[in-house]
């Protein structure tokens, strides 16, 4: 699938470098700030992770769970989740956006109508964390053919056999989560410990890019840049926390962040 995510990947590839993921969580703070926000790092993050706020985040650690926090305290619900999309996609139609969150909003929506809103509204990507393989096959299926690229997942647990099942099904972007955590932990495995995982899991893999996720920061991002992608969330939602309790503008601050990670795995 020739899509936007797979030619972020080749142009990162060609460039010599690891994509930048960041995450934020739709409506944090509010839907408007939200909106800047994503615009404001547009520039430096070569693909834009989105999470859909969630009541009982069952993955995620305390940072990304105040950002959903604040998101429901403002009302932010799935329309507005696709709203905010849409309004970023009239700005930004090339940059890659995958949606991140649990299955059960999914189900309440209706799988087909849930799918149909991502495809109008201009997402290109899904991960669902509580929605494993092989329990997500028809549904990845009806994400294919949307061209809505569904995101498989491994960890250092998988094994080997079970690994390969899981790449053969999956689409042009896999996500290895470094270490069994929630989102936000420290990281509990040296770098070039998960990088020895990450290259074995490589050799595994042809034509399809892998990203890895959980743990990295500003601090440690550079130690992962012989990987295909670098996800960072956790500190990102933390910045947006810090400037909203010291009462800074968190578009600026957010923006001035991204920009040194950026400049780190350049």
């Amino acid at each position: 699938m020739n899509s936007r995510i797979s030619l972020v990947f080749k142009k990162c590839k060609e460039a010599k470098r690891p994509a930048l993921i960041t995450y934020m969580v739709a409506g944090d703070n509010t839907k408007k700030n939200s909106l800047k926000m994503l615009s404001s790092i547009a520039k430096y993050s070569d693909i834009l992770e989105l999470g859909f706020p969630h009541n009982t985040p069952i993955a995620d650690g305390s940072q990304i769970q105040n950002s959903s926090h604040r998101a429901l305290k403002n009302g932010i619900k799935l329309k507005d989740v696709f709203q905010i999309v849409k309004e970023f996609k009239k700005k930004f139609p090339l940059k890659p956006l995958i949606l991140m969150g649990y299955y059960n909003l999914i189900y309440q929506s209706g799988e087909d109508n849930f799918l149909k809103n991502c495809k109008s509204s201009g997402v290109d990507g899904l991960i669902i964390v509580d929605l494993p393989w092989p329990e997500n096959r028809n549904f990845s299926k009806k994400c294919k053919k949307k061209l809505i690229t569904f995101v498989q997942l491994l960890s250092p647990t998988t094994t080997k056999s079970r690994m390969k099942k899981i790449i053969h099904d999956s689409q042009e972007m896999i996500y290895y989560i470094s270490m069994l955590s929630t989102t936000g932990a420290k990281l509990k495995v040296a770098p070039s410990r998960i990088m020895n995982d990450y290259k074995k899991i490589k050799k595994l893999i042809k034509n399809k890019s892998l990203v890895i996720g959980f743990g990295i920061t500003s601090k440690n991002i550079s130690s992962f840049k012989l990987s295909d992608g670098c996800v960072v969330g956790s500190e990102i939602c933390k910045n947006i926390s810090k400037s909203l309790e010291k009462r800074q503008n968190p578009v600026t601050n957010l923006r001035k962040m991204v920009y040194k990670l950026k400049n780190r795995i350049i």
